[in-house]
C-alpha cells in the first residue's frame, strides 16, 4: 500500500441510499468545521456536475457569505419580513458552480423565528428544491427547536463531528434527537478534522456503538475528512478550498465523499 493510499479515508458503505434531494448538515455543537463542510461539499457536487443550491439556514449566526467573500443584495432575513420572495434572494456564487440563499447574522427576528415562520421557509424552500439536483442546509449549532424542525424536513441528515469527547457528545445528541424526531431517518456521520484515518475510524466506532446501544442503530459513516492546514488558509482568503487548494488532503478528502454520497 502506498503512503497516498493508506491515508485515504475510509470509503462509504456502497450499500447505503442515494444522497437526498434535501440535505441538512449539523453539528450539534460550533467549532467543528460545519460551514466550511457545507460549502466545501456543496462546491464538490457542483463539480460533479450536480445543481447545487446552498441554503444558510443558521437562523441567528449566519456566516455563509462571510466564507464565501459574497455580499448579497438580499438575504433570509429580507424573506422573513417579506420585503422580496425567495427566489429573489438566491444569489449565483460562480467560482463554486452553485447557488446560496444566505442568512443575516444577528437577526433577532429570524432567531426568534416562531413555528409558523419556520413552516413558512421550509414551504419556500420546498418550492425551490424541485429546480435543484440538491440543497444543502447549513444548520445552527445547538439543538433548539428551528434546528430540530429543519433536519427532520430534510431527505438526508449528515452530523459533523470530530474526534473531541465534546463533539461526540453533541453529536449523540443530535443523532437521538433527530432518531425521535423522524424515526428511521437517513442520518450519517462525517468525521471532520482527523488526525489519521485510524483516529477517524476509532471516533466513528465509539459513536456508532452508543447509539446501536441506546438508539437501536449507529448512523451510516459517511466519511472522513482529514485535518490540513490548507483549510485555515482558505478561510481566512475567503476563498472556496477546491479552487484554492485543490490537490491538498482535505480536498481530495471532501471529493471523494461526495462521489460516494452521489453513487460514483
Amino acid at each position: 500500500m502506498t503512503m497516498q493510499a493508506a491515508l485515504r479515508p475510509v470509503p462509504a458503505d456502497p450499500a447505503m441510499p442515494a444522497l437526498g434531494r434535501t440535505v441538512a448538515i449539523a453539528s450539534g455543537k460550533g467549532g467543528v468545521g460545519k460551514t466550511w463542510f457545507a460549502t466545501t461539499l456543496a462546491h464538490a457536487l457542483a463539480r460533479r456536475g450536480r445543481r447545487v443550491l446552498l441554503f444558510d439556514a443558521d437562523l441567528g449566526l449566519a456566516n455563509v457569505d462571510v466564507q464565501l467573500g459574497l455580499q448579497p443584495r438580499h438575504d433570509l432575513g429580507a424573506v422573513a419580513s417579506g420585503r422580496v420572495g425567495m427566489a429573489q434572494a438566491v444569489e449565483r456564487f460562480a467560482p463554486g458552480g452553485f447557488d446560496v440563499l444566505a442568512g443575516s447574522s444577528g437577526s433577532g427576528a429570524l432567531s426568534t423565528l416562531d413555528a409558523a415562520g419556520v413552516e413558512r421557509l421550509l414551504v419556500g424552500l420546498g418550492g425551490l428544491a424541485a429546480k435543484y439536483s440538491h440543497v444543502l442546509l447549513d444548520l445552527g449549532a445547538g439543538l433548539d427547536w428551528p434546528v430540530r424542525r429543519m433536519a427532520a424536513w430534510a431527505d438526508t441528515m449528515l452530523v459533523v463531528a470530530t474526534e473531541e469527547p465534546t463533539s461526540l457528545t453533541d453529536a449523540y445528541a443530535a443523532l437521538k434527537l433527530h432518531a425521535a424526531d423522524r424515526p428511521g431517518g437517513d442520518a450519517r456521520l462525517v468525521v471532520n478534522q482527523v488526525t489519521s484515518p485510524a483516529a477517524g475510524a476509532r471516533t466513528a466506532a465509539a459513536l456508532g456503538q452508543a447509539c446501536t446501544a441506546f438508539l437501536g442503530r449507529a448512523p451510516a459513516l459517511a466519511g472522513y475528512v482529514r485535518r490540513d492546514p490548507h483549510v485555515g488558509e482558505a478561510i481566512r482568503r475567503q476563498a472556496p478550498l477546491l479552487t484554492r487548494h485543490p490537490n491538498c488532503p482535505a480536498s481530495q478528502d471532501v471529493e471523494e465523499l461526495a462521489a460516494s454520497l452521489v453513487g460514483e
